[in-house]
């Protein structure tokens, strides 16, 4: 069974209208969802003694969400990731977005999906957000209409994003999640044993754009097939961190993508996806100078985001699996996050 509450989280200034948090919880999970941007703000594990603790960074108040932070717990779009120089080119036209990341444009632009308020309608096992993009938002062409259901089954949060679109617009939409299986607020995740399913991966410039090389992580810092044990391995391999897209197997089905073991607790958390890519992120622009939830501070590499999306500037390297969703199709695409103790 699972029990869904609603209550209100806070208000946006200038009576901007009412943020409201969605609680679902499941024997085993405890999830707490705002309609601020579909963040998700809390989610409560247990250990292998059973005791619970919040696994995702964020902040106690809405005011958290509301200075400059990093996307934590938030849904990210209309494009996730970065776009090179903040353009594209569409049926001989050229759109010009939002630069907000260096040269480039990242997780949808200045105002991306992450900062409006979205409509919820409650769920048995969950909670549904729709919104309307309007034609030309951040520079985006075409009018997008979004859906993004949270849903609870036992241990597994389910995450489904749909989307139609009046004209052909770029989309990719995904969950900017970090998660410390220690429980938020812990000093980093090098304790953290990571595998990703991947053979390849997108290796990028000095401003995180892919090069266009499709690369196999064979005898690489990259080759996370088998377990490893985090802290080590960037040691071990002279990594700062990775903020990285590993590219999955292509198919519209469910399917295996990562798993992270935290030795300490017993907690595990496994990702399934639809999607052709996730984004590794080891929270290498976290410095501490955010106060979390409970007074927690975030240092570098408090946290890790398993993003899985479409890959990175796809709109601009045509050898990349295609981004463009056109009027009369549906971008459809679901994520299991799925917890256990081992």
């Amino acid at each position: 069974m699972v029990s869904v509450t609603r209550a209100v989280f806070g208000d946006l200034p200038l009576g901007a209208g009412t943020v409201e948090k969605f609680q679902l919880q499941s024997d085993q999970l405890r999830v707490d969802i705002i309609s601020w941007g579909c963040t998700i703000t809390a989610l409560e594990v247990k250990d292998r003694q059973g005791r619970a603790s919040d696994v995702v960074l964020g902040f106690d108040e809405l005011e958290g969400y509301l200075q400059k932070q990093p996307y934590f717990g938030a849904v990210v779009g209309r494009v996730a990731n970065r776009i090179a120089k903040g353009t594209f080119t569409l049926d001989g036209k050229e759109y010009k977005l939002a630069v907000n990341n260096g040269p480039n444009s990242l997780h949808g632009g200045v105002k991306g999906f992450d900062k409006v308020l979205w409509t919820p309608r409650v769920l048995s096992n969950g909670v549904e957000f729709s919104r309307v993009s309007p034609d030309g938002e951040e520079g985006y062409p075409g009018e997008l209409k979004v859906w993004v259901t949270y849903t609870l089954d036992g241990g597994e949060l389910v995450v489904n994003y749909r989307a139609q679109a009046s004209q052909t617009t770029p989309v990719n939409l995904t969950n900017h999640s970090y998660f410390n299986l220690a429980g938020q607020g812990s000093p980093n995740i090098y304790d953290h044993e990571v595998t990703i399913e991947a053979d390849a991966f997108l290796p990028v410039d000095e401003v995180l754009i892919p090069t266009g090389e499709i690369a196999s992580v064979q005898g690489t810092a990259f080759d996370l097939r088998k377990p490893v044990e985090l802290g080590k391995h960037l040691q071990e391999f002279h990594v700062n961190g990775f903020d990285h897209n590993f590219c999955l197997k292509g198919s519209k089905e469910k399917r295996f993508c990562a798993r992270v073991h935290h030795a300490g607790s017993g907690r595990v958390l496994e990702v399934y996806t639809t999607q052709p890519g996730v984004q590794f992120y080891t929270g290498n622009f976290l410095d501490g100078t955010l106060k979390g939830k409970s007074g927690a501070v975030y240092p570098k590499h408090s946290g890790f985001c398993l993003e899985t999306q479409s890959w990175p500037d796809a709109v601009n390297q045509p050898h990349f699996p295609p981004v463009l969703l056109k009027p009369g199709e549906e971008y459809d695409h679901t994520t299991w996050f799925k917890f256990s103790v081992a």
